[in-house]
């Protein structure tokens, strides 16, 4: 069974991304905000894939403010997390975010929130997971 990283500032948003990817997506589901646990559990090769807010408010890196897609830049940079798949997920979806995003961010791929198909969002985290045939 595939496991999911969450990275979500929102409680809310949280409690429903689990439990469609655990009850429907029948996945594993991890999560948290702290930064330096998502660089340790992502080397660890225990997650799949991360579901990556872009707009986080509280996480903190070596001391700095950091948001998604500078997360999603560290992760993609480092040797034993750049293949791990990052799908943005957020509320900004203006024309020309998703581009702007994933060219800024090297992420695998963008959802905008709210996720109202529940299949799709969990098929759109199954097809860039290797192997979730």
């Amino acid at each position: 069974m595939a496991t999911v990283l969450i990275v979500e500032d929102d409680p809310i948003n949280l409690r429903v991304f689990s439990k469609i990817l655990s009850k429907r997506g029948k996945l594993t589901v991890k999560s948290t905000e702290d930064v330096q646990e998502v660089m340790d559990v992502a080397t660890s090769g225990e997650i799949d894939v991360v579901l990556m807010d872009v707009s986080l408010s509280n996480s903190f890196y070596q001391g700095k403010s950091v948001d998604g897609i500078k997360i999603t830049q560290l992760l993609k940079a480092n040797p034993h997390t750049a293949n791990l798949p990052v799908i943005l997920v957020t509320a900004h979806a203006m024309d020309g975010d998703r581009e702007n995003f994933l060219s800024q961010s090297g992420a695998d791929g963008y959802i905008s929130k709210p996720v109202v198909d529940h299949q799709e969002f969990i098929d759109r985290i199954l097809a860039v997971i290797p192997n979730s045939d």
